[in-house]
Formats: structure tokens, C-alpha cells, sequence
């Protein structure tokens, strides 16, 4: 597997990419393309241009939950198939993997912090794919569906409000997923803005990959200005886990990023980072 960061809060230095408060990554594997979150803005499409990296013939596109900096994305997306319908440049309809509730309006303070477009909306441009349950993409990668969540320390907090049916309930992200890439020596844990746990995450990963080796997290670990209880079970489960290296980035903050060096090795992650497993 590949995977090739397109949208990170970080650009890399001598790299001449755009940065923003968001994530989106493409990943390689086998035969397959898949796009993972879309950022926020056109970035993605304009690194992913710099990158020489094709869009318009992707098989999968993965949306970890539905906030708007992992989404909205996806607006500039379906403006690109429509330029180069117009251009008639050719274009594969990628499948859109995500949790049910990922499209379902979310509000903070009245806010909009979801996504844009509904569920009917991008079925008349994707090929809709909602899903609780893991799905294996390739031999190896697997979406992993609706997370478990088996500890008590973890998404104790609510972030504003989701539409469930016809009434607004407290939101705690039940539709925030992950993907795993199962290797010969072990997981890749592949997150968005881990809203479910990051430990949670491995946790359910272990089990549905049947897998307790951990090679590497990549991707936001929601950890900002955590409380010193999250930090330190946080702490206390990745030194249990034995993770080879962390590639943290987008929602974890610096000093989370120095309270986890102590547990394992972490490295720079940002804009144009290639990982290859």
C-alpha cells in the first residue's frame, strides 16, 4: 500500500503545496485508488494536480465522519467531473463508502458543521455506499464501519448536534470510522479526526483485522488540549499497544504530539508525505 497525503493542516518545507484545517489522503493498494476525506476547499484536487496524482479514475472514495473539514471537499469534487464531462475527458463513478449518519445535518451553536450536500445529492454523482459494518476494499484494506467503543475515557463529549429523524440530538460522532491496512507484519491504522477514540479505534481495528501488531497510526488523533485522564490512558494504551511509529497529524495538538513521542516513535507528517507498507 501507498498512501500519499493531499490536505493536512502542515505543508512540508521546499514542498509547494496548500495547507489547510483539514485531511484528505490517497492510497494505493493492490489494483485500487481510494480517496480518503476531501478536505475543506479545492486543495486536494490542486495538490493533487502538482502531485501528478489522477482523480478521474478513482474506485473508492472513504469519508471518515461527516464534519465539514473532511467533506466539503466534495463539492469541488463533483465540479471537477463536470468540467471534464464538458471537456469530455473520460471519468470513472467512484464508489462512496461512509457510516449512514455521516450526511445527516450537524449544527454547533446553530452553526453548520456538516456536510453540505446530502445523501440524495451525491448519490446522482457517486455511487452511494453507506455502511455500519467493516468492508474490505482490497485483500488488505478494510473499512472499518461503525466503531466500538469499548473503553471509558474516550468521546465522553458531545460536539454540537446531529439530525436524527426530525429532532437534533447530541452528536458524538457515532458515524466517525477509520480504515486499516492489514499487513504481513502487522496494522496500519488510518484515521480521520479519530471523534470515536484513537484507542477505541485500535482497539476495534485489532479485532476486526484479528491482528494486535500495531506498524503505524496515520491521521488525526482528535487530541487538543485533551484532559490530563484522556492523555495519560492515551499514554498508557499505545505503550501497551507497542506501535512502531506515529505519524500524528490535523486535530492533534503539540503538546499530545510530545506526550506520545514518550510511547513510541512519531514523525513529521504534511502535505506531498508519501508512506509506502
Amino acid at each position: 500500500m501507498e498512501l500519499t497525503v493531499l490536505v493536512d493542516n502542515n505543508t512540508l518545507i521546499d514542498r509547494y503545496f496548500i495547507g489547510e484545517p483539514g485531511l484528505s489522503f490517497f492510497i494505493r493498494d493492490e489494483d485500487k485508488t481510494i480517496l480518503f476525506d476531501v478536505g475543506y476547499s479545492d486543495a486536494f484536487i490542486k495538490n493533487a494536480n502538482v502531485m501528478n496524482i489522477g482523480l478521474n479514475d478513482m474506485d473508492y472514495i472513504v469519508i471518515s465522519h461527516g464534519h465539514m473539514d473532511h467533506t466539503w471537499g466534495l463539492f469541488y469534487l463533483i465540479k471537477h467531473y463536470a468540467e471534464a464531462k464538458i471537456e469530455q475527458i473520460d471519468f470513472k463513478k467512484p464508489d462512496l463508502l461512509a457510516h449512514p449518519w455521516t450526511f445527516f445535518p450537524k449544527v454547533d451553536n446553530s452553526n453548520e458543521i456538516g456536510t453540505i450536500l446530502t445523501a440524495d445529492t451525491l448519490s446522482r454523482h457517486f455511487n452511494m455506499k453507506l455502511n455500519n459494518d467493516p468492508v474490505w476494499l482490497t485483500k488488505n484494506l478494510v473499512f472499518l464501519g461503525e466503531i466500538e467503543r469499548s473503553n471509558e475515557f474516550e468521546n465522553k463529549n458531545a460536539i454540537g448536534k446531529v439530525l436524527c429523524g426530525k429532532k437534533f440530538i447530541d452528536d458524538y460522532l457515532l458515524d466517525d470510522t477509520a480504515m486499516v491496512y492489514k499487513s504481513d507484519k502487522g496494522l496500519v491504522i488510518i484515521t480521520g479526526c479519530s471523534h470515536a477514540g484513537i484507542c477505541n479505534i485500535i482497539e476495534y481495528a485489532k479485532k476486526v483485522c484479528d491482528d494486535n501488531r500495531i506498524i503505524d497510526v496515520i491521521g488525526g488523533l482528535h487530541l487538543l488540549k485533551p484532559s490530563d485522564e484522556v492523555m495519560t490512558r492515551t499514554c498508557d494504551y499505545f505503550k501497551l499497544s507497542r506501535i512502531q511509529v506515529l505519524h500524528a497529524c490535523h486535530c492533534t495538538d503539540l503538546a499530545s504530539k510530545i506526550a506520545l513521542s514518550g510511547t513510541c516513535p512519531i514523525e513529521e507528517v504534511g502535505v506531498g508525505t508519501v508512506l509506502k507498507y
